[in-house]
């Protein structure tokens, strides 16, 4: 029997000895995250509880990676910093990728002056300096905008990923612009107009599916872009607010004291690497999957 084509895109995918490593790694560190607070529970450690007895103390058996500079346990905090980091990372991409996917199905589907004018937004947008435009971005105090309510550690978290999605759709949007102008002319696509079937319809049924493929490739790629993005924004002061724990904020508070204990800067840097490159290796098996040539030439 035939193998269908999502089994043969499977077996390519696994074929791919990095993109396995990548999806067992990333799938290792989510579980970590999503279970971090049973993790430390049964750890008997917490991520929060400021103990100055225990300041840069060494790994022990009571705490494995030790103390960090306000005697917090650093194995919990690396835990919680996880939570926080992938969540950004992930909420920010799909958020990204939403509206690059409805940006770039409007264009390439409506074609005309609407095309044009999307396209030069987008275009407007890449040529833009990205990480300068996230640190203007993210040192707005939404208080003195007259947004009250978007204060505090868990506003910032919706700070941060509502900045990246909005500055990095552009990419999105034209794979997905891409897509809907091949598939435009398909000929399902010309039965459907003249049977008298509603252009949303359309769009939504029969061109999105064809740039979903791309777009995920696309979207995990650009988390581990996301995951780095907002470590730079919590290592300027940026980020992620006291007391949340993320990996960029980890790095930032260890900057001061990297030469007496590198280890406070080690760990959540190391979390980074390699959540970013897992995160860059199963995107690649993902777009090799996607590629029935690329079985062709192992």
């Amino acid at each position: 029997m035939t193998a269908s084509p999502a089994a043969r895109a499977r077996r390519r995918f696994f074929a791919n000895p990095a993109a396995t490593l990548g999806l067992v790694l990333l799938t290792t560190l989510a579980l970590s995250a999503i279970f971090a607070d049973a993790i430390v529970a049964l750890l008997n450690l917490n991520a929060d509880a400021v103990d100055f007895a225990n300041r840069y103390a060494p790994p022990s058996a009571a705490s494995p990676l030790g103390g960090d500079e306000l005697g917090r346990d650093v194995l919990a905090r690396l835990l919680a910093g996880g939570r926080v980091s992938l969540a950004v990372g992930l909420a920010a991409a799909i958020g990204a990728a939403s509206i690059g996917a409805a940006i770039g199905l409007i264009a390439g589907f409506r074609g005309g002056w609407i095309d044009a004018a999307l396209m030069r937004l987008t275009d407007l947008m890449l040529a833009l300096p990205v990480l300068p435009l996230l640190i203007v971005l993210a040192a707005v105090d939404p208080a003195k905008l007259g947004f009250e309510g978007a204060a505090g550690p868990g506003a910032s978290v919706v700070r941060i990923v509502a900045i990246v999605a909005l500055v990095g759709w552009p990419g999105a949007a034209r794979l997905t612009r891409a897509a809907a102008l091949a598939a435009r002319s398909e000929d399902y696509v010309r039965a459907a107009r003249a049977v008298g079937v509603h252009p949303v319809r359309i769009a939504l049924r029969h061109v999105a599916p064809s740039a979903a493929g791309p777009l995920i490739v696309a979207a995990t790629l650009a988390m581990g872009q996301v995951i780095l993005f907002e470590s730079t924004l919590s290592f300027l002061g940026l980020g992620v607010e006291p007391p949340l724990a993320s990996w960029g904020a980890m790095l930032a508070n260890a900057q001061e004291t990297v030469w007496e204990q590198p280890m406070l800067a080690v760990w959540p840097g190391l979390a980074i690497f390699l959540t970013v490159v897992a995160v860059n290796f199963v995107g690649d098996g993902l777009r090799d999957a996607a590629n029935p040539r690329a079985e062709r030439r192992r």
